[in-house]
């Protein structure tokens, strides 16, 4: 075996050992809490001391946290907690001109000395910038092969054409992109239904987890959105708002964590809440 080959086995196996710091090992399964909305819309509640909300959530049982750079010193694997990080690398505020065109606001190397276990990138489909951001993609995705270091994209279809977000469609064409430019999960919307759904997955040849949205007025509601996508084959969630502004984070990513890794019915999980 050349050393070029011995090399690239060697960042594979670099990849996989991360990705298993932020998934169950008995399920493969992952529960992801994006606490990275400071930037987006400011520091909203929940997010007013991130120290204590990571701690909630993963008393809770979550798999990971996703911030940015700044806020790792904020208290990750502060309190003896085994939670991954994933270091989020894109960033645009709702204040300005365009909040779809996400830019890059931290590279793989600093997001490595930063002790990321995976990092992320957002990418708006459809949007005017669509261009440069699949551009970015790319560079990173490379970045990442490089370093061993897995990548989640976050893949949302936004812009002028797009009329319905969450057409399975075009929410399958645009997870296809990011597992085509070489992420290595893609994070998406969930399309409404297990039937629908289950397209996107199909369609898909890295695994997908799917986002919380906006915050939903009802558990029940959400809870059955988190087991209409495992029931289609998603990897797991990565949900933000519904657990960090919820009225007990750590009870909802117990009930969350129910249904995710324990196989538990959204009635049993909403017995927690």
């Amino acid at each position: 075996m050349s050393h070029n080959s011995t090399v690239r086995k060697m960042f594979k196996v670099g990849k996989t050992i991360r990705i298993e710091r932020i998934r169950d090992r008995k399920t493969g399964r992952t529960i992801i809490v994006p606490l990275d909305h400071g930037i987006s819309i400011g520091p909203v509640k929940g997010l007013e001391n991130l120290s204590e909300t990571i701690d909630k959530v993963a008393e809770g049982g979550a798999n990971a946290v996703l911030m940015h750079k700044g806020m790792v010193g904020a208290g990750h694997r502060g309190y003896g907690r085994d939670v991954g990080l994933i270091v989020h690398m894109s960033a645009s505020t709702s204040l300005g001109t365009d909040p779809n065109d996400k830019v890059l606001v931290c590279d793989v190397e600093e997001a490595m000395k930063l002790g990321a276990d995976v990092v992320s990138v957002h990418i708006n489909i459809g949007s005017k910038t669509e261009a440069n951001q699949l551009k970015k993609l790319g560079n990173v995705s490379k970045s990442c092969e490089e370093w061993g270091m897995p990548l989640l994209a976050m893949m949302y279809p936004r812009g002028d054409k797009i009329k319905d977000q969450f057409d399975s469609k075009i929410v399958a064409h645009v997870a296809r992109v990011g597992a085509e430019l070489g992420a290595d999960i893609i994070k998406t919307n969930y399309t409404g239904d297990p039937d629908s759904f289950s397209k996107v997955v199909e369609g898909c040849p890295v695994p997908v987890v799917i986002a919380g949205g906006p915050k939903i007025d009802s558990d029940e509601k959400l809870l059955e959105m988190v087991e209409g996508a495992l029931g289609a084959g998603a990897m797991g969630v990565s949900i933000g708002r519904n657990i960090f502004q919820h009225g007990n984070p750590t009870a909802m990513t117990m009930a969350i964590r129910d249904i995710v890794h324990r196989n538990l019915s959204v009635k049993e999980a909403l017995e927690r809440l």
